[in-house]
Order: structure tokens, then C-alpha cells, then sequence
């Protein structure tokens, strides 16, 4: 008897085991690529639609911006800010090299390379390098918005 009852609790060990939901790490991977992808995808919808439709787009409400010395909080100012952005002449690329999800899925950040190249009127190219570093926020509906960029 004891015999049977030390297999029915080894093959329940067993087949709960492998029941088990996929390991954090694995979803972590997850959640960084996602994060990559939607930072692509942040870059080419200002390639596409301009700067400002991506900006507005990809910012949570709350957002907050910092460019030079300013902070731009809201989607409403940040709205504002880039309406004012030039879009003749006027190119944003970056690229994202890292990403990184907290443990519990919910935060996340990435940092990369962008360049601003923006032409005069005698149609001299006029480039700038510099690094960006973008905060996120996973949404209630699975989507990613920026919090900080």
C-alpha cells in the first residue's frame, strides 16, 4: 500500500512539473524583443508619418521629455513641442542597441544611437549624433508607451 500511495505522489509531482508555466528569463526574452520591436517601430512611423504623429503616438498620458534643459510633461505639451518640429529637410533615425523588462514585465527601458540631420537652405547637410534612452510602460491592453525619453 505505502508502495502505491509513493507512486501516485511521484507521478503527480511529475505531471504537475511539467505543467508548469515558462520561466521568468524566458519570458523576460520575451518582453525585451518587444521592446525592441516597438522601438523600431516608434522610429518608423516617424520616418512614415513624421515625427510628431510617432512621438504622440508612442508617449503614455503622463509622459515627460527632456530636451536640453526643459522638461515637456503630458502627451498635450509633448503634442505642442513637436508640432513646432520642422518636417522639411528634417530627418530622425534611431536605433535601438539595448533593452532591458523588469522582473515583474511591467517597466522597461532602451538606449541606442539616434542621428538629427536636418538640411539648410542651400541644401548642406547638417548632422548630429547623440544617445537616447526611453523609458516604457506596459499598458492594461499589452501595448508599450513611453514614460521618459
Amino acid at each position: 500500500m505505502k508502495s502505491s500511495y509513493i507512486h501516485i505522489v511521484i507521478f503527480s509531482l511529475l505531471g504537475l512539473s511539467s505543467c508548469r508555466t515558462p520561466s521568468s528569463q524566458v519570458t523576460r526574452e520575451k518582453l525585451k524583443s518587444e521592446l525592441i520591436a516597438v522601438e523600431k517601430e516608434f522610429c518608423d512611423m516617424a520616418q512614415r508619418e513624421g515625427v510628431e504623429k510617432a512621438f504622440v503616438y508612442f508617449a503614455a498620458d503622463s509622459a515627460v521629455i527632456l530636451r536640453g534643459d526643459h522638461l515637456i510633461k503630458g502627451k498635450e505639451a509633448i503634442q505642442r513641442k513637436y508640432s513646432l518640429f520642422p518636417t522639411k529637410g528634417v530627418k530622425l533615425v534611431w536605433t535601438p542597441d539595448f533593452a532591458d523588462v523588469a522582473a515583474s514585465g511591467d517597466l522597461g527601458y532602451t538606449y541606442g544611437k539616434y542621428t538629427y540631420t536636418a538640411t539648410d537652405s542651400l541644401g548642406v547637410n547638417h548632422a548630429s549624433e547623440g544617445v537616447f534612452h526611453t523609458v516604457w510602460k506596459r499598458q492594461t491592453d499589452g501595448s508599450w508607451k513611453f514614460v521618459w525619453d
